[in-house]
Order: C-alpha cells, then sequence, then structure tokens
C-alpha cells in the first residue's frame, strides 16, 4: 500500500463539503487518504448519518476499504480500489440529506467502465444542501454541456426533518468532460416561483408567493402553489428559478417550525436579489459544485458571486488530490472569475489504480 494523501478536515468551512470532495476525488483518481479533525467547525464534531453513509457508498462503488468510519468518528482512511457501473441503493437512516451522497458518487460512477442505475434515499428538500430541484433544473444540464449523461428521476419527496425521499440517477460513463466556460449572465428568460407543501395549511404558501410578488414584482402566473402527495412527512420550501440563455439558477427558502411563512420566502428573494444584482451568471451555490468537474475536464472558467466558504474549500481539495489550481480574479462590477487553465492532459479521465492481481 502506498502512503496515504493526509487532508486536514478542520481548514475552510470545516464541515461535511471536504469530507464528500475528498472521497469523490479519492475514487477517480485511486488516491489513498486519510481525513484528520472531520467536521472539527461543527458543534457535533465527526461522521454523521448522511457523511457516514457517503464514506460507505465511495467505498462500495469502487470496492475500496474503509477504517474509521463510525458515527461520530473524526478521522477516516480510505483506500479506493477502480469505479464499478452496476445497481446500488444508499439510504441515509435519517432526515440527512441523500442529495448530498448523490454528489460523492456521481464522479467516480461517470469515471467506471459501464452504466449505474442508482436509488437513493433520505433527505430531498434539507436546508444546508442542495434540494432535489437544483441538481435536475440546475446543475446536471451543465454536466450534459460537458459531455455526462446523467438522468435524475424524483420518485417521492423527503422534507426535513422526516426525510424519507427518494429518488433514482441513471449514470452513464463518460470518456472525458469537456471544460465549460459561463461568463455572460445574458438576458433572464423565464422566471418561476414554486411554494411546494406537503400535509401542511394553503396560507403559508399564499403568503409565501405573495412576498415573492411583493418584492420581485413577479406576475401570478409565474408563481405556483405545489401540493405534494408523496411525502415522508409534512414540509415546505419556496423555490425561485432563473432562467438564461445558457443555465438556469435555482434559489431556495425552506420552511422550518417555528419561522413564518414570510420569513421563508424573504430569505429566497435575497439570494435573488443579490444575484441578479451582480450581473453574472453564476449563483454561490452552482459555483460550489462547478468546482469538481472544472477540476476533473481540466479546464473552464465562470463568473460568479464572492466565493463561498464551500467553494474556496473545493478548490483546495481539488488542488491537493488532482494538482490543479484555479485562479480567481475581480468580475468588475460586483463579482469574481474562477478559472482553470488548459495543461497537459486536459479533459482526459482521471488516472485510476491498477486492477487487483488474480486469485492464485
Amino acid at each position: 500500500m502506498g502512503e496515504l494523501l493526509t487532508i486536514d478536515g478542520s481548514r475552510g468551512e470545516g464541515g461535511g463539503q471536504i469530507l464528500r470532495t475528498s472521497l469523490a476525488l479519492a475514487a477517480c483518481t485511486g488516491t489513498e487518504i486519510r481525513l484528520a479533525n472531520i467536521r472539527a467547525s461543527r458543534p457535533r464534531r465527526g461522521l454523521a448519518a448522511q457523511h457516514l453513509t457517503a464514506a460507505r457508498a465511495a467505498a462500495e462503488i469502487c470496492g475500496g476499504e474503509l477504517s474509521g468510519d463510525e458515527l461520530g468518528s473524526i478521522e477516516l482512511t480510505f483506500r479506493p480500489g477502480r469505479p464499478r457501473g452496476g445497481s446500488y441503493h444508499f439510504v441515509v437512516p435519517s432526515a440527512g440529506s441523500a442529495c448530498l451522497v448523490f454528489q460523492t458518487v456521481l464522479w467516480p460512477l461517470l469515471a467506471a467502465d459501464e452504466p449505474s442505475s442508482v436509488t437513493f434515499e433520505g433527505g430531498t428538500h434539507n436546508p444546508m444542501a442542495p434540494p432535489f430541484d437544483f441538481l435536475a433544473q440546475s446543475f446536471v444540464p451543465l454536466l450534459e454541456r460537458m459531455g455526462a449523461s446523467v438522468l435524475l428521476r424524483l420518485e417521492s419527496y423527503g422534507f426535513y426533518p422526516h426525510g424519507g425521499g427518494r429518488f433514482v440517477a441513471r449514470i452513464e460513463p463518460c470518456e472525458r468532460l469537456a471544460p465549460l466556460e459561463l461568463l455572460d449572465a445574458g438576458p433572464v428568460v423565464e422566471r418561476r416561483a414554486r411554494a411546494l407543501l406537503a400535509r401542511l395549511p394553503g396560507h403559508i404558501a399564499t403568503r409565501e408567493l405573495g412576498v415573492v410578488r411583493d418584492r420581485l414584482g413577479w406576475h401570478e402566473d409565474e408563481c405556483l402553489l405545489r401540493r405534494i402527495k408523496t411525502s415522508g412527512g409534512p414540509g415546505n420550501a419556496v423555490l425561485l428559478q432563473i432562467e438564461r440563455q445558457h443555465l438556469t439558477e435555482t434559489f431556495t427558502g425552506f420552511g422550518v417550525r417555528g419561522q413564518r411563512a414570510e420569513a421563508v420566502a424573504r430569505g429566497a428573494v435575497d439570494q435573488v436579489e443579490r444575484y441578479l444584482a451582480a450581473a453574472v451568471p453564476v449563483g454561490p451555490y452552482l459555483a460550489d459544485q462547478l468546482v469538481i468537474p472544472l477540476g476533473l475536464a481540466g479546464g473552464g472558467a465562470f463568473a460568479t458571486l464572492p466565493l463561498s466558504a464551500h467553494a474556496e474549500t473545493n478548490i483546495e481539495v481539488v488542488a491537493e488530490i488532482l494538482g490543479r489550481r484555479f485562479a480567481v480574479s475581480s468580475f468588475p462590477p460586483h463579482g469574481v472569475l474562477v478559472s482553470l487553465g488548459a495543461g497537459p492532459g486536459t479533459g482526459a479521465r482521471p488516472s485510476r489504480p491498477p486492477p487487483p492481481p488474480s486469485a492464485p
């Protein structure tokens, strides 16, 4: 066995993002890693249920070895094998986000030799995680422009704190990811507001959509109430989408117990106003997600708002595992430009570990 690459989980945002990105890139490249100080900046340090599921999922899809994979563990060792396509089923045994588990296994499954069908169960609409709608309507379409083929199907909603959602991903092998540039915001083609309600009174959504119309000036036919009948429990979310020629951005407010409906909507509206005022194509959450595929592609650029701690952490981990360094510069009037120059081997499939020796 080779020398382990040690990654400090306390740096940057100090949360689960370091864990997920490290596991994904290690599985793609065959890099053996040791994660220390896992989620050191969180009130409850160490592996929570969704992080443990992500780690075990990464190991399963590449026949890897894990040590330290226990709830609450602050150190984890991962020795990956070769990513393998096939049929998989991963369950987050809590209201933790199944969408974050998808983020972990997506990249190595794109590098596998066979297609994959993966069923995820857990939270699909959680605070502090991308909701399913963001993945399906904002993120995956950009991956398709890079050459990937990923189909997502939502079967049931899982709102926080009950979870119980379910979705299926069909992932085709991708020989190479092409660099992607997103520099021009361009005009808004369409805008949509949806208030999702599961087992809750309709006046909640009415009040939320009223805030959207008052603050953003959106029309009645752009604001829809959607009652969710396939849900593991009660829940509410406000989804605001800005469609431009080259991408669709999604901003979300999540209803939680004790918070007024108006406050939920105001949080989502605030995000939209900041995004529109910056006159950039990529919002802060999409920027988090684009760092990994551009790193794997070896090139590309996007203009976005000032980077979040999650995005900065992803940039650091990509540099450490892939050896590719992003440049971040100003993008007038209020944004930043994140770019990765093309170099030798740009666009090539990440290197993989050799196959295990045959049994005697």
